[in-house]
């Protein structure tokens, strides 16, 4: 059973039915083998005393979804089993609103004709992406997923382009997710050609173009540039619908200015 410590929690809302917390940088959701505590359950367990609720198990109480250790963002945690039901049936009914905020390697772009040949990516009447497939456990890396045309779990992805960097060298896109499938935005946007700035998994293959006006503070990103900025939900408890946003923490600040450097001549 994980012990209750104390670390520091953002706390964006609080009431007695559920918690929403702004996950920092390098926090694991809840232990595992290799984080057996430290975790957000462990400061959960000792913010909240005993209003978790037990549906995840021992391990994970009151988790109704994840982010992962390198992500930062929002993320809401039931504190009874009836509110932890509630909102996991709309994650189920994909009516729970999670948009992210992705730093990406390339741009995805109407007139690239290598983008055309990927089954199931479509555009939307809203000119964003939508991507579809199956996610499955890689063959030969466990630690990653991989996109699957017949076996895994369901995924769709949405993204658009909000900004571009460096002629199309980079871009910065927000990603919406139907489904929430471990590893989903990075296993996606890597398979499309388009791998997260930082991201030491699905994208070790990319080096920042020489081009960069200052390459060492993309170097020195130590985690994937991926931030879970927007969750919506209804309450199960009030019916009131909840919305809430996270501004970027400051390491993806600076990589955005330095990107933007890009921009001017």
């Amino acid at each position: 059973v994980p012990e209750a410590q104390q670390i520091d929690l953002d706390i964006v809302f609080e009431d007695e039915h559920l918690i929403v917390v702004n996950k920092p940088v390098g926090l694991v959701v809840h232990p595992a083998p290799g984080a057996l505590d430290g975790t957000l359950v462990n400061a959960l367990l000792y913010h909240c005393r005993d209003s978790l609720s037990g549906i995840g198990g021992e391990k994970r109480p009151g988790i109704v979804h994840r982010i992962d250790k390198d992500t930062s963002g929002l993320l809401v945690v039931a504190k009874s089993d009836g509110v932890h039901q509630g909102l996991s049936e709309q994650f189920a009914a994909h009516t729970v609103e999670r948009q992210y905020t992705a730093f990406v390697w390339r741009t995805p772009d109407l007139t690239d004709p290598r983008l055309h040949g990927f089954e199931n990516l479509e555009r939307t009447e809203q000119n964003w992406w939508r991507f579809e497939s199956y996610l499955d456990r890689h063959k030969s890396d466990r630690t990653k997923m991989a996109v699957s045309k017949t076996r895994g779990r369901h995924a769709i992805t949405y993204f658009g382009v909000d900004a571009v960097y460096g002629a199309g060298l980079a871009s910065k896109l927000t990603c919406q997710l139907e489904t929430g499938r471990t590893h989903q935005i990075r296993a996606h946007l890597s398979h499309l050609g388009f791998p997260l700035i930082g991201d030491q998994t699905y994208g070790r293959q990319m080096k920042p173009s020489p081009l960069l006006p200052d390459v060492d503070s993309v170097k020195n990103l130590k985690r994937q540039a991926l931030h879970a900025h927007s969750l919506g939900f209804v309450h199960p408890v009030t019916n009131e619908e909840m919305f809430f946003s996270s501004e970027m923490p400051d390491d993806l600040k600076t990589l955005e200015d330095v990107l933007k450097r890009w921009n001017t001549p």
